[in-house]
């Protein structure tokens, strides 16, 4: 057992598959003698080399261009984006090439690739370098999109995103990284398209997702001291989307809150909210509660994204009034 950061378990599970399987190949900017900008790549260069570990000039589409054409032809390429702001700037790849391609070829190709990012806020980094796109991502058929919320989900996602045979879109929130926790020795590897219980409770259930997890874990502790007993699920993966495990967790307490990152409209929750309608409706004990992100860019001045941002404190403040009404 170690402790690790949230970055430090990055390296270490990028690590994990490409001592296991030389196919395994790392490309992006600054990621090598640099260790990348976030300081999530240490040590991968000296292990692997500079022909396993590549440094790309400052071009999204080359990067993505390279790794698609990579994967075509054999290789597990992980491709960094070193910002999910600039998916924008190479999204035509992303949408119309390496989700379709096995489709369109008939599965003659297949496109074992992920693409890393820092997602999201909580950095001061402004409207451009902030943005939670995992909406984005969750809507384009033929990706799969998981988000981590802690270094040992890290890793084990990691693993099992690079041995998926179809693209993942793998979004890391920038505001963790520097967060810590006891990381278990050995090989890690987890299954996409599972969520988890990390709380059980009987009044409500939060269903949460990245940087966000950590926020619903402190706010149902709150909860709980003034009598209102929370249910925590970190969702994980949105493509594939474990519905049975939320379903069951939000029918056993008859409630549901998403906490959600990203902005309002066309937010993952939103979706959720339209499954748990459908299909256990009868079950609900009230209305569906929704604490996101407004609809606006998000402020780059400590106190306004801090206000825009869902904190503890509004979590605790929105279940309780919904829970009292």
């Amino acid at each position: 057992m170690a402790q690790l950061t949230f970055r430090e378990a990055i390296a270490r599970g990028i690590a994990q598959e490409m001592r296991r399987d030389e196919s395994v190949v790392f490309l992006g900017e600054d990621i090598g003698k640099a260790g990348g900008v976030f300081k999530g790549t240490v040590g991968l260069l000296d292990e692997f080399g500079p022909v396993r570990v590549r440094d790309t000039p400052i071009s999204e589409q080359a990067i993505l261009g390279a790794a698609m054409g990579a994967a075509m032809t054999g290789l597990r390429p992980i491709a960094e984006i070193m910002f999910a702001d600039f998916f924008a700037v190479c999204w035509d790849i992303v949408v119309n090439e390496i989700a379709k391609s096995r489709y369109m070829t008939n599965g003659q190709m297949t496109f074992p690739l992920v693409i890393r990012s820092g997602n999201g806020g909580g950095l001061r980094f402004g409207a451009q370098h902030s943005q939670s796109v995992e909406n984005w991502a969750m809507m384009i058929p033929g990706l799969k999109v998981v988000v981590p919320s802690n270094a040992t989900d890290v890793i084990g996602l990691m693993a099992a995103a690079i041995r998926d045979p179809d693209p993942v879109i793998f979004l890391e929130a920038k505001a963790l990284y520097a967060t810590k926790m006891d990381v278990p020795d050995g090989e890690i590897v987890d299954t996409l398209g599972t969520a988890k219980v990390l709380r059980n409770g009987t009044d409500a259930t939060i269903v949460s997702l990245g940087y966000m997890v950590p926020r619903a874990l402190e706010a149902a502790n709150e909860l709980a001291t003034v009598g209102i007993d929370c249910t925590v699920v970190d969702v994980r993966s949105l493509v594939p989307l474990d519905t049975q495990t939320i379903l069951r967790e939000v029918s056993a307490t008859g409630r549901l809150f998403t906490v959600e990152e990203n902005p309002r409209l066309c937010g993952w929750g939103g979706e959720l909210s339209s499954i748990v309608s459908e299909e256990i409706f009868y079950d609900l004990d009230g209305p569906i509660v929704r604490i996101t992100t407004p609809h606006i860019p998000l402020p780059a001045a400590d106190a306004l994204e801090d206000m825009a941002i869902p904190s503890v404190e509004r979590i605790v403040t929105t279940i309780t009034k919904s829970m009292n009404s």
